[in-house]
């Protein structure tokens, strides 16, 4: 009988052993949720370095921009909202130990082929003769032409495809998001169309459908200007500084 019972500990204690060493296994997740293992077998350990941050994507009204009584955004802020226009990925800026440090990185939309549509376009000769016009740069300094640029890339138009009016409609709408002084940018309609103001409706209506073609994301940070100036910097209208003249 005693025989009988110490039997009966021994298989109960052996079940208890069981469970408890099956309740220490380890729960594996999917392998989209758990970090990857290093080699030595531990999940690496990510610091994520932010001190790029990536662009915002703002909501941009289709009607014509209402004047506000406050400034706009200035290119030289420090806490300035970059575009939307570009995409953020991580990347691995070091590798100590355990230790990855990612560092967000921004990839520009921004093409040759754009690059090479708008010195198509500068040589126009009615865009020749605005930028003649703009000795004083309210219109055309070297940032809103570097917009003119990057709205390009937004569109998701062939190269064949950006005529003049494009390139206008662009400068108006880079003047609508970084200009408090808006009378200048009406001279655009002058070059365009004359003392004929019955086209004006017709340019708003294609600046409504180039928004759109965006997918609204006007904003374009002062880091993005200055890549697509790098991109070429001998081009002439990259001189056209406004903290340059007189």
């Amino acid at each position: 009988m005693v025989w009988q019972l110490w039997v009966f500990a021994f298989k109960l204690n052996r079940k208890s052993l069981g469970e408890i060493m099956a309740s220490c296994q380890p729960c594996y997740q999917s392998e989209d949720q758990s970090p990857q293992p290093s080699s030595s077998g531990y999940p690496l350990e990510a610091v994520v370095d932010e001190e790029s941050p990536g662009p915002s994507a703002p909501w941009v009204d289709p009607c014509p921009l209402p004047q506000s009584p406050g400034r706009k955004r200035r290119r030289d802020e420090s806490n300035e909202e970059t575009a939307s226009g570009a995409e953020d990925i991580w990347v691995a800026e070091t590798l100590c130990g355990l230790k990855m440090k990612l560092k967000r990185q921004r990839v520009s939309s921004v093409l040759p082929e754009h690059h090479e549509v708008f010195n198509r376009l500068l040589e126009d000769p009615v865009i020749k003769r605005f930028l003649a016009w703009d000795k004083n740069l309210r219109v055309s300094d070297k940032y809103l032409l570097s917009m003119v640029i990057a709205y390009f890339s937004r569109a998701g138009l062939f190269s064949w495809q950006h005529q003049r009016i494009h390139f206008f409609i662009a400068l108006y709408l880079a003047n609508d998001m970084e200009e408090d002084n808006q009378a200048p940018k009406q001279a655009i309609f002058s070059f365009l169309y004359g003392k004929n103001r019955s086209q004006r409706p017709l340019f708003h209506k294609l600046r409504l459908q180039f928004i759109r073609s965006m997918g609204w994301k006007a904003r374009v940070s002062r880091e993005e200007c200055e890549e697509i100036q790098a991109f070429d910097p001998e081009l002439w209208v990259w001189g056209r500084d406004r903290t340059l003249v007189p």
